[in-house]
């Protein structure tokens, strides 16, 4: 702009030059002068020398700057630079590109100088839906190889032609190359990450080789025998690709390469999609359907749910059953345990009795046979025949009295003849319990 200028002013200068002496009563010519308009001419002529021997470098761009004589250079820095009267190839250190899907009145909303924006186009996925894809890009230039900037620069021309001969082409090839690898029911089913997975890595590293396979017939077996059969709709019949792979690596096409150029994708997302509206009424059913599905697979799970309630309330009955049960059992086993222990217990309480009344029994018998021995010593004395009246009127009322009283044990064993031993055993019982009585009345008179 500023080298126009120069050059309207040297215009200027000549043209009042030469004027001038033609006429000469003219008024406005009057104020310039010769040496004026050699003056004018002068600033002119500086203005073009000085705004084509310098430029200034806006920020964030990169300049290929070519002399009249052949040599370039680049310029990569912000601030004044010479270019002497060479030509500039300006280009963004990111050049932002964008697919807009327009509104109604086809407009593509709020435009920037500084991004190239193009309306969204119209594609067709694997299963032939077509939708318009929104997608943003943003591809950056390599601004540490100076040669390899100079040589896209100098192949390229400008910057809006290789926007346009060299990016887009590619973002729209990756672009119909990755709608070939899925269904639109694929995307909308989660495979939206992978879209914009293989549109960046087309981008950047080259374009896929894609094969064709076929993915339509399902094998399936009748009844119990082992008859197969094939079945094949042909409503939905269509073409399938997927990625050629060699030595675990994807096949890519030679030469179609954002990379080759030095250019880097920094960003490649699909922002939004239009879908046909035919898709768009499917989707509102498969919605609706997807809604029902799950409406039902809630009262299923709640009727599990309240099925394993019921289960869990009758098992937490059958538990409380099962502990009053238990604690039942437990206590008459404890009972019958107690009267068992009890029971054994005055079993050793009678045999211990039973010791204790034969050892007194035995107790009484050694008394008996000493006072019945002491006795016949006072006989063998010589007691007169009163006393031994006397004696034995005392002693068989004693007995007598005795016998009355007299306890003995219940049980006892003894060997020897039946007869003669139990004769023998009740006499000496009896002398001894008697001569024991007739003992303690005599001590204690």
């Amino acid at each position: 702009m500023i080298t126009l200028f120069g050059i309207l002013i040297i215009l200027l200068g000549i043209v009042t030059l030469v004027t001038k002496p033609l006429f000469k009563n003219a008024k406005l010519l009057q104020w310039f002068s010769t040496k004026r308009s050699l003056q004018i001419i002068g600033m002119g002529i500086v203005l073009s020398i000085v705004t084509g021997t310098f430029f200034y470098a806006e920020p964030g761009t990169a300049y290929a700057v070519q002399y009249p004589w052949g040599g370039q250079k680049a310029v990569f820095r912000q601030g004044i630079h010479t270019k002497m009267w060479g030509r500039l190839i300006p280009i963004q250190f990111e050049l932002p590109i964008k697919y807009v899907i327009p509104n109604n009145e086809g407009d593509l909303g709020e435009q920037s100088e500084y991004a190239n924006v193009d309306a969204a186009k119209y594609w067709a996925f694997s299963d032939a839906v077509k939708a318009r894809i929104a997608t943003s890009v943003v591809i950056s230039i390599n601004t540490e190889d100076e040669s390899q900037f100079l040589s896209v620069a100098d192949r390229n021309k400008t910057e809006k032609n290789m926007i346009r001969s060299r990016i887009i082409p590619n973002i729209d090839q990756s672009i119909k190359n990755t709608c070939k690898l899925m269904d639109a029911q694929d995307y909308i089913s989660g495979q939206a990450s992978d879209f914009d997975r293989y549109f960046k890595d087309q981008l950047e590293n080259g374009m896929y080789v894609l094969e064709e396979y076929a993915d339509n017939q399902t094998r399936e077996i009748i009844g119990d025998s082992s008859t197969v059969r094939t079945i094949v709709n042909k409503e939905t019949k269509h073409k399938r690709f997927r990625i050629q792979i060699r030595n675990g690596e994807p096949v890519r096409e030679k030469g179609n390469s954002l990379k080759a150029y030095g250019l880097t994708v920094i960003q490649a997302v699909v922002t939004e999609i239009d879908w046909e509206s035919t898709f768009d009424k499917r989707l509102q059913l498969q919605k609706e359907e997807v809604a029902q599905t799950q409406l039902e697979k809630q009262q299923a799970e709640r009727e599990f749910y309240r099925a394993q309630k019921e289960k869990a309330r009758g098992e937490a009955d059958k538990a409380t059953e099962r502990a009053r049960l238990e604690k039942e059992q437990i206590q008459k086993t404890i009972a019958a345990e107690t009267e068992a222990k009890v029971a054994e217990f005055n079993l050793v309480k009678e045999k211990k009795q039973f010791e204790v009344e034969k050892f007194k029994a035995l107790s009484k018998k050694v008394a008996a046979d000493a006072e019945s021995y002491q006795n016949a010593k006072l006989v063998s004395a010589g007691l007169t025949p009163q006393e031994r009246a006397e004696w034995d009127y005392k002693t068989s009322v004693g007995v007598a009295r005795e016998l009355k009283e007299l306890r003995l044990p219940e049980i006892f064993i003894e060997g020897g003849d039946q007869k003669q031993n139990n004769s023998n055993l009740l006499q000496s019982l009896i002398g001894a319990e008697l001569a024991k009585k007739m003992i303690e009345k005599n001590t204690n008179k």
